[in-house]
């Protein structure tokens, strides 16, 4: 980008023209400044020509590239995992100014128990500070997906804290997936509904001639709730991972390149702008 600034060696003289700016370092900032100046207005314009008619009501997240993120700033994994943990406030901030009704935020899944102790438990340590902070915020109605089970007794504790604390909020339901597995979440819904049956009598053979799909959505960790309507994967990969594989049936995705801490704005209103223009069909 011109900036219309002489460079080079004043006539005559001999010696380098300093810059108007100060040099290098300040064409830099300059450069960043009026980038993020462009990419405001343009989330601007995205936004305004956003149609609230079709936003999602549900919004899944697989908050992907906080490690990735840190290697590319040079930083440790432990700082990655907390930029991605302080992205989640900003990015709720976002859905609230929307018609989003819930949002699912995949914090941890059972397959990342076999990280690194060195690295699992500083991650932990995160999760449940941000479990902690948005059932302080008062804005949002925390409820945990996931197998309690898999987790330490002080995530226990917090979780189970965060849902009675904010069980009166009238805000986005925030579910928040931690010791979370698609599979694990079928096989733990088929597990309370053969249980349910035993409790109220039923046979088997009256289980088998009842069971319905409805009847095992009932039982998965989001029984109450709508189906996500987009599910957003950040960092470029495009992949499933397991997450809500029974309640994505029809959901829409939609895969972003940059990594989870980078995630803007614009990034997110793209993602609501490409789902308005799709024509949702169910199988039709």
């Amino acid at each position: 980008m011109r900036t219309g600034v002489a460079h080079g060696r004043a006539p005559g003289s001999g010696r380098a023209c300093p810059s108007v700016y100060g040099g290098a370092d300040n064409h830099v900032n300059l450069r960043d400044m009026l980038r993020g100046l462009l990419v405001r207005l343009y989330a601007r314009r995205v936004e305004g020509h956003l149609d609230h008619a079709q936003v999602p009501k549900h919004i899944g997240v697989i908050m992907d590239g906080n490690r990735r993120w840190a290697k590319a700033a040079g930083s440790s994994t432990v700082h990655g995992h907390r930029a991605g943990a302080e992205k989640i406030e900003e990015f709720l901030g976002w859905c609230s100014e929307t018609d989003v009704e819930v949002v699912t935020l995949w914090l941890l899944s059972t397959d990342n128990f076999d990280r690194p102790q060195d690295e699992l438990g500083p991650l932990l340590g995160i999760i449940e500070d941000v479990v902690r902070t948005l059932a302080t915020d008062g804005r949002w109605r925390v409820h945990h997906v996931g197998t309690p089970d898999l987790l330490p007794s002080p995530m226990q504790n917090a979780l189970k804290e965060a849902e009675e604390t904010t069980a009166h909020v009238d805000g986005i339901v925030v579910n928040v997936a931690i010791g979370y597995g698609g599979r694990q979440e079928i096989a733990d819904a088929v597990r309370s509904m053969l249980l349910d049956a035993q409790d109220k009598g039923t046979s088997m053979d009256e289980l088998a001639e009842a069971v319905d799909i409805d009847m095992i959505g009932r039982h998965l960790y989001t029984g109450d709730q709508p189906d996500p309507d987009l599910v957003i994967r950040t960092s470029g990969e495009q992949r499933l991972s397991g997450f809500m594989l029974w309640q994505t049936a029809h959901s829409e995705y939609y895969f972003c390149d940059v990594f989870w801490p980078a995630f803007r704005k614009v990034d997110f209103l793209r993602a609501l702008r490409d789902y308005a223009a799709r024509h949702r069909r169910y199988g039709g």
